[in-house]
């Protein structure tokens, strides 16, 4: 898209994800635990679970760590029970949010992803309001100056759903959810290594947003990600320096 440049924005969330390294864990291993409560303890059968024991490996997360909460989802080991709860509004320009959460008490949840909405600008909207905006698929990021055409072929063989190329040179391939792994493992094979990459909700359009409205929007992204039930934050805003 013209006017802003893509491969900052993902530098950009790249940073701050990894200045947020130390709840991670914490959210693998929530994450790890619903997927085996749901849909069992077996990668191959279970999709979700493979997605996030992947990115647990990806994270050096022990081996025992992630075994364990694969046995507290089966039941296996004693653990809390964690429900799954999405909640969307808009931030700053009427940019839309959606936050996922796995929480043990859903009341003090939504008591606090309403209150970082209001304190910071934003509006906590009815479910369904701007969920409609976004497209679940994982995205692999790759530098400008990659070879677009082998790229491109390379993913499309390896199941990608598209290949987008960036004003700025940088080059997305989109796959579905539970394709991701698949496709990023055959473009490794053949020579491409994302520069980042990710399971996401893909905002069919941008809102742009620079100067105090970009820093009032980064703001309200950060106390929402700041909160221990809060999974990930997904946004429409693209925040310029």
């Amino acid at each position: 898209m013209a006017g802003h440049s893509k491969w900052a924005n993902i530098q950009h969330r790249k940073g701050r994800q990894d200045a947020r390294r130390g709840k991670v864990f914490t959210k693998l291993i929530k994450e790890i635990t619903v997927a085996a409560k749901m849909g069992g303890g077996d990668l191959n059968a279970n999709p979700r679970l493979r997605l996030a024991v992947d990115k647990a490996k990806g994270e050096s997360m022990p081996k025992d760590n992630i075994e364990n909460a694969i046995k507290r989802g089966t039941g296996q080991l004693e653990g809390v029970t964690y429900e799954e709860g999405r909640y969307e509004g808009y931030g700053i320009g009427g940019a839309a949010v959606m936050v996922d959460c796995l929480t043990d008490n859903k009341t003090r949840t939504v008591a606090d992803v309403r209150h970082a909405f209001s304190k910071y600008g934003g509006n906590m909207g009815t479910d369904g309001c701007v969920a409609f905006q976004f497209k679940h698929c994982g995205q692999l990021m790759f530098a400008p100056g990659t070879d677009e055409d082998t790229l491109m072929e390379a993913a499309l063989e390896a199941g990608a759903e598209d290949v987008v190329s960036n004003d700025d040179g940088s080059i997305e391939v989109l796959t579905g959810p539970w394709e991701f792994t698949t496709v990023k493992e055959a473009l490794e094979k053949a020579g491409f290594t994302a520069e980042f990459g990710e399971v996401s909700m893909k905002p069919l359009n941008e809102t742009v947003l620079a100067g105090d409205d970009a820093v009032r929007m980064q703001k309200l992204l950060d106390a929402l990600e700041g909160l221990d039930d809060v999974q990930e934050v997904y946004t429409s805003a693209v925040l310029e320096d």
